[in-house]
């Protein structure tokens, strides 16, 4: 058997907090995709195939509109890019055969990287990650059913609804503090997101993210020079 009891049940543990977050979200995109008036399957459409979070959002709109398939892609692009720093340091070594591998890259979300990055290593093996993976899968596609199928029901500017995307990256950015050593990264992942917002607010995710890289890679070189000094 590919996977044991144990890998799932440590995957539904780890991913039930976060599932809490993405199940009303999902439900938020359901109801968007009705009330924008696309027929309910678009939106175990979009949350089975696309499966980006926010793009799922933007794609609604674009999908509505009838946009043409270029600016759709280019779109995704820019939206997603920043999944190119997540690739750095996301742990898919762990994770055995192609299938696993296939679907581990697919499903990385800003949710699985943040627990991939915080979790306990000797817990966090790579069955666990495919595990933790499609549960928050599961999460966001039956969130979406719901919200599509109650949508003519449920109001579409729920009072506190789209708070909880929000919410839930507070909880991972707390749970990663504590992971880190010290507050040098912290703080200057807050410096550059203050930098960028004063620089050029409407920019400020891709300007944030590259100066921290910077400043990433720079810390990375002065340390091994330290090491090297020192060895």
């Amino acid at each position: 058997m590919l996977f044991d009891m144990t890998d799932r049940e440590s995957a539904l543990r780890m991913s039930v907090p976060v599932g809490i977050g993405l199940f009303p979200l999902g439900i938020a995109l359901g109801i968007l995709v009705v009330q924008s008036g696309l027929n309910p399957l678009w939106a175990l459409g979009f949350t089975a195939f696309i499966y980006a979070g926010s793009l799922e959002f933007v794609a609604v709109g674009l999908v509505a509109a009838m946009t043409p398939l270029p600016y759709i892609a280019l779109t995704a692009l820019l939206v997603n890019f920043r999944h190119v720093f997540y690739a750095l340091s996301f742990p898919l070594d762990r994770v055995d055969g192609r299938i696993a591998r296939f679907y581990s890259v697919f499903a990385l979300t800003d949710e699985a990287y943040a627990m991939s990055v915080t979790a306990d290593r000797r817990v966090l093996t790579g069955r666990v990650m495919v595990w933790t993976q499609l549960c928050l899968h599961g999460y966001w596609v039956t969130g979406a059913v719901v919200g599509a199928i109650a949508g003519q029901w449920i109001p579409a500017h729920l009072v506190g609804l789209e708070f909880g995307l929000t919410a839930l990256f507070v909880v991972l950015t707390i749970d990663a503090i504590k992971a880190q050593r010290g507050w040098a990264v912290p703080t200057a992942a807050v410096a550059c997101g203050l930098v960028a917002r004063m620089v050029s607010p409407d920019h400020m995710l891709p300007i944030a993210m590259g100066a921290f890289v910077i400043l990433l890679a720079a810390r990375y070189a002065s340390t091994n020079r330290k090491e090297l000094v020192h060895a």
